[in-house]
């Protein structure tokens, strides 16, 4: 009897268990298809760096001697680093939550594609609210300002607004998210813009 008893209640226990891994992967498959109808639109960027100058500095007409020296050096060794963090805002239109465990970018300057990477922080979007996904970016220009000359550099550090964006910059993202231990990204690539009205 004790055996009986002993078996219903791990039947039991299993039963249990599988439901609660059929929730949460259902759960799971709802915040992909939430994720497809979110919306994503630039905030701003922020902290932005040209091969260690600034671009606050330059927007604001501060540019120094030893900022000069820097993107001069900066061009003749053909390494221009570019770091910035690009604030990106995820809307969600449902009444359900939505989620991303990955993000994949692509960073392109003037129309050309110079970096890519991925972000694999993670993020809850909930109902009918937004949240901001800061995306950290980096990229070395050396190549592209090589062939275009000093005055293309000089050009593309005080393209920046003082929100940090810049005509020149174009960003292109693809979210995912795992469901079990499969990584589920979403269909295409989305192009980032600002969005109009929001700062």
């Amino acid at each position: 009897m004790k055996k009986i008893v002993l078996t219903l209640t791990l039947a039991g226990s299993l039963l249990f268990s599988a439901c609660d891994v059929l929730t949460d992967l259902a759960s799971q498959v709802t915040s992909v298809a939430n994720l497809t109808n979110c919306k994503f639109d630039l905030k701003n960027v922020s902290n932005v760096n040209v091969a260690g100058v600034n671009v606050k500095s330059l927007t604001q007409g501060k540019l120094s001697a030893a900022d000069v020296v820097k993107l001069a050096a900066a061009y003749q060794t053909k390494q221009v680093p570019l770091t910035m963090d690009m604030n990106i805002n995820v809307t969600n239109p449902t009444t359900q939550q939505a989620a991303m465990t990955a993000l994949d970018w692509i960073l392109a300057v003037d129309g050309t594609d110079m970096a890519n990477g991925v972000s694999t922080k993670s993020y809850t979007i909930r109902p009918s609210a937004t949240t901001t996904v800061p995306l950290p970016v980096s990229a070395d220009l050396g190549s592209l300002f090589s062939k275009q000359g000093i005055d293309a550099l000089k050009n593309f550090a005080t393209s920046f607004t003082n929100e940090g964006t810049s005509s020149k910059l174009g960003l292109r993202v693809r979210p995912s998210l795992s469901v079990g231990s499969t990584q589920v990204p979403f269909p295409n690539y989305i192009k980032i813009e600002k969005a109009t009205g929001k700062s």
